[in-house]
């Protein structure tokens, strides 16, 4: 499966860390032109179809044999780029799309059986102290 990788993402207004729209895929390198805002990447949306933490894994499937190209660049770019074990976090950083687009597209693709997505169920309203000490431990790195 081989699709677009984190180079080949539209990238927010033609700069690295701005979220005020994206370029489209069309490989056009001037800044100001053919910009996708985020909400119409999401079609409109801006919640998840069900509650995807920042921290959970995701890994792309490979049950079935199905036609990528028709899927959207920006999930060909996801499906690329999580043949490993990835968290939502760090695919919208590397892949510098937008969290809240990157949680909306990837609980899409789960529901459509593209991705794994693996997380802890918070329901009992605390979080995993293993967890809060590696944010810690990498918070006291930086």
């Amino acid at each position: 499966m081989s699709g677009p990788g984190p180079d080949d993402w539209p990238q927010a207004g033609g700069k690295r860390g701005s979220s005020n729209g994206m370029r489209a895929a069309s490989g056009d390198t001037n800044p100001g032109s053919s910009l996708v805002r985020p909400y119409a990447v999401t079609g409109g949306r801006t919640k998840p179809r069900y509650q995807l933490q920042i921290e959970a894994m995701v890994a792309a499937s490979h049950y079935e044999a199905r036609d990528l190209s028709v899927l959207s660049p920006e999930c060909q770019a996801i499906l690329g780029f999580c043949r490993d074990w990835r968290s939502v976090a760090e695919i919208s950083a590397v892949l510098r799309m937008p969290l809240g687009v990157a949680r909306v597209l990837i609980a899409d693709m789960a529901v459509e059986g593209l991705v794994r997505v693996h997380q802890l169920d918070h329901a009992q309203g605390r979080p995993d102290l293993n967890l809060l000490e590696r944010v810690l431990s990498g918070l006291r790195k930086l």
